[in-house]
């Protein structure tokens, strides 16, 4: 008979995989694969090809086919906005002084009905 995990056996997860696996720029990795992943959700939702949605951001195929697999390493979080730009979406970027609330300062990402808030 196998052991089976208990509930006391389970970590709670930080909402940052990125800082969970302990990576010193998680912040910045979980803001790139957040965009990434509307970049990639866009690309399908219009039934692109790679080819075709990399004629439409100006770069070449296997750049798309690393966004696509979540290989940001080589963009900037500017770049990935710049993308987002291309494929008509708006960003907003809003200043909030955070002196009566209760949340360490965060950054509050969101984006056709998903959200995302990466603390620091």
């Amino acid at each position: 008979m196998q052991n089976v995990e208990t509930i006391d056996d389970i970590e709670a997860g930080s909402g940052n995989v990125f800082a969970d696996l302990g990576f010193v720029d998680a912040e910045e990795r979980s803001f790139k694969a957040f965009l990434g992943m509307q970049i990639c959700s866009i690309i399908d939702g219009r039934d692109l090809t790679q080819t075709d949605a990399a004629h439409l951001l100006g770069v070449t195929q296997p750049k798309i086919s690393k966004i696509k697999h979540g290989k940001l390493d080589a963009f900037s979080a500017e770049k990935l906005m710049h993308f987002l730009m291309k494929l008509n979406r708006n960003i907003e970027i809003r200043i909030l002084d955070n002196a009566s609330s209760n949340m360490p300062a965060h950054i509050k990402l969101m984006a056709n009905g998903s959200e995302a808030v990466i603390a620091a």
